[in-house]
């Protein structure tokens, strides 16, 4: 090639980075950032608790801002509202007998949505095994998603967190086969096990809107933050303050999505259909995204950008922010090469012995194969505000917040044009 050329097609790059950057600034501006994170934050939303009227009134915000952007409704269905329940089981009473043996009954967990069951080795139930070489969690996930009714026989060598498994009654829908876990090396012949509950049902929402795809429409890349928070906690005031606000957490990703979505609402020039989405429930178990995820088919989700506590700057200064599971999927690199040219660096997540690529909401999708990642900036070793009252807006740094978004909206680009498609998770591998 041709010097000329290539000087010629180095002054279109600057030109078109440029011009992105340019059209980035004019919309996502500090002060529109700003107006959405004080709001999302202040005192009126009365901390976004999960079931309480605050939360409402922040959801009503959130699809507001979707109308006034002129973004469409999922599925058509005419509202940015995505309503669901979950049911909440609370044990009244188990027991299990094994070949005539009466077992503790801490170690019978049953995960039902039925009120009242009773149970024999005639009853139909499949026999399985969670062996000591096995991943309990893993394991035990895998038993409550098969659409089948279990008896499951845990490994003793796993008594020290079998009662951990008490965390999945959370997350029952109507819809949940009764699966039994029982701590034992036995393998019973004749049993029998009975259990009450009482099932509550709980009304949840996800905050949802989709900017439709040109010529990719069956192909999405989603943008999302968790809405929810802690709420008010009088027994635990700090400093007189006893509302957990939460403007970090995430108050300041679900900022970065709606900005975002107006962002390229204006350059509606996505190949790709978009999907923008305030998931509920992320600090009680992640129910927004569980339910949200069952909506699509995994290999149609090409990319899924994550934001969470994004409001103050990384161990690495400004103009940065790591990404979790970065090593997983190539998305990183991808991210990175789009913004050649610019400040701005992604890094790997620095604190992998948090886990925290399990602990949000990208991980639904992810663990379904999907190149799912949370991008934050939160010094988790050391973050302040986490969790408590003093999390506030003006903890937060809005300049280099406002400009971790642009980043996000500039190193997105190739993969919601349909240029670059991220790889996949490796399944397998998975926790």
């Amino acid at each position: 090639m041709k010097k000329s050329n290539i000087l010629l097609l180095l002054v279109l790059l600057v030109f078109a980075n440029n011009t992105r950057a340019q059209l980035a600034n004019g919309i996502i501006n500090k002060s529109e950032t700003e107006r959405i994170e004080k709001y999302l934050s202040s005192d009126d939303m009365e901390g976004r608790k999960t079931y309480s009227a605050g939360i409402d009134k922040a959801a009503d915000f959130i699809a507001n801002e979707f109308k006034q952007t002129g973004l469409a409704t999922f599925n058509n269905s005419g509202s940015y509202l995505q309503n669901f329940t979950r049911l909440n089981a609370k044990i009244v009473s188990a027991s299990a007998s094994l070949d005539g043996v009466d077992l503790d009954s801490k170690k019978v967990i049953v995960l039902t949505s039925q009120p009242a069951i009773a149970i024999t080795e005639v009853s139909g139930y499949e026999i399985a095994k969670i062996s000591k070489d096995d991943n309990l969690g893993l394991t035990a996930r895998k038993y409550i998603a098969a659409d089948k009714n279990y008896i499951v026989l845990v490994d003793e060598s796993f008594s020290n967190n079998f009662s951990r498994l008490i965390q999945f009654k959370s997350g029952i829908t109507a819809q949940q086969k009764t699966v039994i876990f029982i701590l034992t090396n036995q393998t019973p012949v004749k049993y029998t096990i009975q259990a009450t509950h009482k099932i509550e049902t709980l009304k949840l929402t996800n905050v949802v809107s989709v900017l439709p795809g040109k010529s990719l429409p069956n192909e999405y890349v989603i943008f999302s933050g968790h809405y929810d928070h802690l709420g008010i906690n009088g027994s635990k005031t700090i400093n007189g303050d006893s509302i957990y606000n939460g403007a970090n957490d995430d108050a300041a990703g679900t900022t970065a999505m709606i900005m975002l979505s107006k962002y390229f609402k204006e350059k509606n020039n996505n190949e790709r259909t978009l999907i923008f989405v305030a998931f509920t429930a992320e600090e009680i178990g992640g129910f927004g995204a569980q339910y949200f995820s069952k909506q699509f088919d995994p290999i149609t989700v090409k990319a899924m950008f994550n934001l969470e506590m994004i409001g103050t700057e990384s161990k690495w200064g400004k103009n940065s922010a790591y990404i979790t599971g970065y090593e997983k999927t190539n998305m990183g690199s991808i991210l990175q090469k789009n913004l050649e040219g610019t400040a701005f660096k992604f890094y790997a997540d620095p604190y992998t012995d948090q886990n925290l690529f399990y602990r949000s909401d990208n991980a639904t999708l992810a663990r379904l194969g999907v190149p799912a990642h949370t991008i934050s900036t939160s010094k988790m070793d050391s973050e302040p505000n986490y969790h408590k009252p003093s999390d506030q807006f003006e903890t937060l740094d809005m300049d280099n917040m406002n400009e971790i978004i642009k980043a996000i909206a500039l190193s997105s680009q190739s993969i919601i044009s349909g240029k670059d498609t991220p790889s996949r998770v490796d399944t397998t591998q998975l926790k």
